[in-house]
């Protein structure tokens, strides 16, 4: 499996559907290509304000029409029990763009205002198993819509 952090989205413009024609700006259609290059894709969203941040919600309008992410695998990944709202319309954006998001791989990683390394995540063998067990079904999913 390959991971790939994608870290551009402060780079997408706000979105306007009267740009999204022949040529769509740079960023978005960099956006496009990254999403289009994944089996699956893993969201991590802090809450703020009760909601998504700006910048991913923006990012995802970009591809409502285009539809990179039509049947395409997600996980939700949140770090906060506290936090709820975000997670829910993070899940029904997505559903209304039809993405397949994957409640099995959709988990909540109770950081409890720790902040952990790749180490300390590793170390901390419930955030370790719970995340192994949802990148695992991610994983499986991702490989059965290959297969298909």
């Amino acid at each position: 499996m390959k991971v790939f952090i994608y870290s551009e989205l402060a780079s997408v413009p706000p979105f306007n559907p009267d740009l999204d024609g022949e040529t769509a700006p740079d960023a978005v259609t960099r956006f496009r290509l990254a999403l289009q290059a994944c089996d699956a894709i893993v969201i991590s969203s802090p809450e703020y304000a009760h909601g998504v941040p700006g910048v991913l919600k923006n990012a995802l309008d970009w591809v409502v029409a285009s539809g990179e992410l039509i049947e395409m695998p997600v996980a939700l990944i949140n770090t906060s029990e506290r936090a709820v709202h975000a997670w829910e319309s993070l899940a029904e954006t997505l559903g209304v763009m039809s993405a397949h998001v994957l409640l099995d791989a959709s988990i909540t990683v109770p950081l409890g205002g720790r902040t952990l390394d790749a180490d300390g995540i590793v170390a901390d063998a419930a955030i370790a198993t719970a995340l192994r067990r949802a990148i695992d079904v991610l994983a499986a999913e991702a490989r059965e819509g290959r297969a298909a």
